[in-house]
């Protein structure tokens, strides 16, 4: 074959054919690049909105019912000029841009239903066996009572006050019940004064006030060093309690049923107050073990001693080692209060004698009793316990177990055991941090691998995602507006985003599905914060309008199979306030299916990209619930 020279057109041919292919590639590879560098410079402005939605124009208020405790809220715009609006106004017109579709939206239910909770409703209730406050435990509807309409907010609703004035007071109109500032008029819970509420922080034990109460608490254990940090108040009554804990940095799960003391739990959160619907009865509290600092009973009227202590088991079970119980209220300084509470001397030193009886043999320890108040702090580990069940043998060392296990799980007589511990020093399952390191501190759950598939480096991770996520979520909300003050996280995983609000004036009720592949919870508490098992497949245990902000990482993704996300989405309409605010977190596909759902129930939605950008199969989806009212006619 003959030799091709440089200079002979076939080599030149071949030269030019190999010129072309290269420039080819780096035009296609220019091209490339400019268009990654174009959808990254996109991203740096505010999310986009993908797909339609009913657009919002707001209209006049009527000056004399729309006075709040504050100024208007800014609203927020996308890079396209579409507007979600987070404003804290009173009245919507709806400007249907989807008029043609076939999607029928949810009708309104009746005004009686404006305080309806599914699970604790009254009149199911009554079915159920009245020993041990059975038939105030959880009863949630079956498919043939279940309804699907919007439950309506009182005719004349504002929105709440902004915290702290939120503490001190609320409107009437939100929650019209007198009925408290009545019964408990001698004890300063609750007064009326004209439109409003004033809550003078007073309880049935603390007539100078709940502030007064927590300096002598505090006199007698130290509240101010960051080592408590979690509380529990059972029978909460308007939670004054927990308001005033936290301006000591402690924050409080506070409970009680929903009974004659009408609307008690609402009053809290209202307040802007952690709270929740629960009661001691047969079934565990939806807490995790070795959760709570703190446990506190005001003249809750649970019999701490009956049924072989099996009610103060559970609280053993649910306090951190080295936790304190606080009982005031009968039958502590009976010698005083014998005549008021109308009992006689020897049935209340007997009634305080098997109280302490129970406490020795959970091998707990009396610190001190003095007034109206006596303290017991339970053991940092349970090395002397045996020795102790020696004396006092019931109730029994529970067997093999799963102490976390709370959701719908009966309560036992028996002490649970704690984590094994190598010397009398050693705090059972690790030591925390003081607060606020120990909302960054890795939990000793997650440190001693307690939890599958978590670990430092995973938990370090987190907090970095969440970091960015809420930076990304503050350029289209107002986080740091004060606009929000309860929210809750409906899948929490390891409490990341509850700790990237730490700096601004919210709390957080973390909730870890019982579906989940992991049990998160017991590591939040550890970090500091609060939360409550909870299967989104029934109703959560609070009242109507409740929350301010809810968010949702990957719940449907996780529910979708399970339970239809129509009674989700319902339910989160339920217990989120008018103009309140959701972000959901899932793939498109799903999204979509959601957002097909918002259309139908007053809702105004967008599906933005996600932080990383556009090619992320992650979507977030942000939406404002319209602010409505049910009729003032249906008041008579």
């Amino acid at each position: 074959m003959a030799k091709d020279y440089p200079a002979s057109p076939k080599a030149q041919q071949l030269q030019e054919s190999k010129k072309q292919r290269l420039t080819y590639i780096l035009v296609v590879s220019a091209l490339c690049i400019a268009f990654y560098v174009l959808g990254a410079w996109q991203n740096t402005t505010l999310p986009k909105p993908v797909g339609n939605s009913a657009s919002i124009t707001r209209v006049g208020c009527d000056p004399a019912k729309t006075q709040t405790s504050s100024g208007s809220v800014p609203s927020f715009g996308t890079a396209t000029g579409d507007t979600l609006d987070f404003d804290a106004h009173h009245r919507l017109t709806i400007n249907n841009t989807d008029a043609g579709t076939a999607l029928q939206p949810f009708p309104a239910c009746a005004l009686n239903f404006s305080e309806y909770t599914p699970c604790e409703d009254r009149t199911r209730g009554r079915r159920f066996d009245r020993a041990m406050l059975v038939y105030r435990e959880r009863h949630c509807p079956g498919k043939d009572e279940q309804v699907r309409c919007l439950i309506p907010a009182p005719p004349g609703y504002k929105t709440p006050f902004k915290w702290p004035h939120s503490r001190d007071y609320a409107w009437f109109n939100n929650i019209p019940h007198k009925e408290l500032s009545i019964e408990k008029a001698v004890q300063n819970w609750i007064q009326v004064e004209g439109d409003k509420f004033r809550f003078p922080g007073g309880g049935t034990m603390f007539p100078r006030g709940a502030d007064a109460y927590i300096d002598d608490i505090n006199k007698l254990i130290s509240l101010s060093d960051g080592k408590i940090r979690t509380a529990i108040d059972t029978g909460c009554g308007v939670a004054s309690w927990g308001a005033y804990l936290l301006k000591r940095n402690i924050i409080a799960m506070s409970f009680a049923p929903r009974d004659t003391h009408e609307a008690q739990v609402q009053f809290a959160l209202e307040r802007g107050v952690p709270a929740i619907i629960g009661v001691i009865g047969k079934h565990r509290l939806p807490y995790p073990s070795r959760a709570f600092d703190m446990a506190h009973c005001s003249r809750c009227l649970i019999p701490w001693f009956a049924y072989d202590g099996l009610y103060l088991a559970e609280v053993d079970r649910i306090l951190r080692p080295g936790g304190y119980w606080i009982l005031s209220g009968p039958p502590i300084n009976w010698k005083t209060h014998h005549k008021g509470w109308e009992r006689t001397k020897d049935d209340l030193k007997q009634e305080q004698d098997k109280i302490e009886n129970v406490a020795r043999s959970l091998c707990w320890n009396k610190v001190v009793e003095k007034g109206d108040l006596s303290i017991w702090q339970k053991p940092k580990n349970h090395l002397e316990c045996p020795n102790i069940k020696k004396t006092y043998k019931m109730p029994h060392i529970c067997k093999s177990d799963n102490p976390d296990a709370a959701w719908y799980k009966q309560l036992e007589a028996c002490v649970t055991p704690l984590p094994e511990v190598s010397n009398q020093g050693e705090v059972a399952g690790g030591a925390v941090e003081k607060w606020p390191e120990r909302a960054f501190t890795v939990p000793p759950r997650i440190k001693r691998g307690m939890i599958p598939g978590l670990d430092a480096k995973k938990f370090d991770e987190d907090k970095k995602l969440w970091e960015k996520r809420v930076a990304y979520y503050k350029r289209t909300i107002p986080i740091a507006e004060n606009r929000y003050r309860n929210v809750m996280d409906m899948n929490a995983n390891m409490g990341g985003f509850a700790a990237s609000l730490v700096k601004y004036p919210v709390w957080v009720m973390n909730v870890v599905p019982v579906n989940s592949d992991r049990d998160t919870l017991g590591a939040i508490y550890e970090r500091g914060f609060i939360g409550t098992y909870q299967d989104w497949c029934e109703a959560f245990s609070t009242y109507p309008r409740t929350y301010d902000l809810l968010h949702a990482d990957k719940l449907f993704s996780i529910y979708q199979d399970r339970c239809d996300i129509t009674d989700i989405l319902l339910e989160m309409d339920r217990i989120l306030r008018p103009e309140g605010t959701v972000i959901i977190r899932d793939t498109v596909d799903v999204l979509t299916k959601v957002q097909s759902l918002t259309k139908r129930m007053r809702w105004d939605s967008r599906i933005m990209d996600h932080e990383d950008g556009p090619f992320n199969p992650e979507k977030v989806l942000m939406a404002v619930k319209k602010y409505w009212t049910a009729d003032a006619s249906e008041q008579h």
